[in-house]
């Protein structure tokens, strides 16, 4: 026999653990190499994920629904067909959620919650043990959470693995807490380890509950984070896209013809902006404590709408070596394969710095929140024709239509001051209005 095993992968280099949300397969089915073989979720992709191998699906350790730590086998392969006909009935009955190996988040109770310490918990499991380590391992947004409640994770027994705190623990646990009455002439501020939250509002009569979808409770879990770890400004440009705008009409056809793709003026803003992050390399960086990286790579992050689900940024690798062609190739690609859950665990890590285009909706300028592990985010407003005042060589001003979009860009202001912000935008809209007819 020759066993495959197939783990949970990691989907970024923060994501310690991820849900199994589907299997696409059945114990028993043929699987060829790289076909899609079960669908997972973390907070930062919903993807399918390819076979390792060709094979006979034989096991299906983790059921759907089931959240485990990356690198943990969730199911098997057998290479050898024959070997896998003689497996018994029970290794091809696919284990429900009672048979998986990871046991469900237990449920907790205002009498004995979660957080306490587990009264079977092994002598040996001392200080530093093994067990000890894995469970206060918790993925960042586990301890993020965590912090912001005021619970300890080293006194939790958790349903991972080593008794591991899982955010289905943790989320149980906070349900679980007594809700604080408000007392007259009590002060409004909450009190340690008290969410810092009013009362939940509750539906009223014709009202429908919907549950959110994984992708949308962990975006929220992203988002919540994203705001508090940076210290967010927003400085906004008006850009005049009249240059980029002609030399694009004037390109389009022979463009669209060799390479087969249509062409916006996303890939010329993503050049002008390759340009500008070599020029103001603090943009282009992430804060490690008290320390800056300064990336040397421009890997561009990329955000793309999934209608009706939510919102994924997969990542385009050294944008800066990508010519006119090869940028729209890139992120043509990426936004298809995001939109049919094709996206590898690649595709969505080591974002240097990030565009999203809300503009394609109508809107004009937003403050978009800065991606973890980041300084910056770009949005791009609508592009349209306005009336502008123009000054000519004579130096009369006369009325103009000009094609014009507003820029915004969210900096993280610990690390980048509101000048160096402003020379970014300023060199960034110099390089768009500048654009010479032969094209970048």
């Amino acid at each position: 026999m020759a066993r495959i095993d197939v783990i949970m992968p990691q989907m970024g280099e923060s994501i310690a653990e991820g849900t199994v949300s589907r299997w696409l397969k059945q114990v028993g089915d043929n699987v060829k190499r790289d076909e899609p073989l079960f669908e997972i979720s973390t907070d930062k992709v919903d993807a399918e994920i390819p076979s390792p191998s060709a094979g006979i699906l034989v096991e299906i350790l983790i059921g759907e629904g089931q959240t485990v730590a990356i690198q943990t086998v969730v199911g098997r392969l057998e290479t050898d067909a024959g070997a896998a006909a003689l497996l018994p009935a029970a290794a091809s009955t696919a284990p429900t959620a009672a048979a998986v190996v990871v046991p469900s988040a237990p449920v907790a109770s205002t009498a004995a919650p979660v957080a306490q310490a587990p009264a079977t918990a092994p002598a040996t499991a001392a200080t530093g043990s093994f067990e000890e380590r894995v469970r206060t391992k918790s993925s960042p947004l586990v301890r993020k959470m965590a912090a912001e409640h005021g619970v300890e994770i080293a006194g939790m027994s958790g349903s991972g693995i080593a008794g591991r705190v899982t955010r289905k623990d943790l989320d149980a646990f906070l349900a679980a807490k007594p809700a604080v009455t408000a007392v007259p002439g009590a002060s409004m501020h909450a009190p340690a380890g008290v969410e810092h939250r009013g009362p939940l509002p509750t539906p009223w009569a014709g009202d429908i509950v919907e549950p959110m979808s994984k992708i949308r409770k962990l975006t929220s879990d992203h988002m919540s984070l994203a705001i508090k770890v940076a210290t967010h400004v927003t400085s906004f440009f008006e850009i005049d896209l009249t240059r980029v705008a002609r030399i694009r009409a004037a390109m389009r056809k022979e463009f669209e013809a060799q390479s087969g793709q249509k062409l916006t003026y996303l890939p010329f803003i993503l050049q002008a902006v390759c340009t500008q992050l070599k020029r103001h390399p603090t943009l282009n960086a992430a804060v490690a404590g008290t320390d800056v990286i300064l990336r040397k790579q421009i890997n561009l992050g990329i955000a793309v709408a999934l209608d009706p689900t939510g919102l994924i940024v997969p990542v385009l690798k050294h944008a800066d070596e990508l010519s006119l062609t090869g940028l729209t190739r890139g992120t043509n690609d990426l936004a298809a394969r995001a939109r049919g859950k094709k996206l590898s665990p690649t595709d969505v890590q080591d974002s240097t710095f990030t565009i999203t285009n809300p503009g394609v909706f109508g809107s004009l300028f937003g403050t978009p929140i800065i991606p973890v592990g980041t300084t910056a985010i770009l949005g791009l407003g609508a592009i349209e024709k306005r009336a502008k005042v123009i000054t000519g060589p004579d130096g009369e001003d006369t009325l103009a239509i000009r094609t014009c979009a507003y820029f915004s860009l969210s900096f993280d202001h610990r690390v980048i001051d509101g000048a160096d912000a402003d020379r970014f935008m300023a060199d960034l809209k110099k390089t768009l209005e500048s654009v010479p007819e032969a094209g970048f």
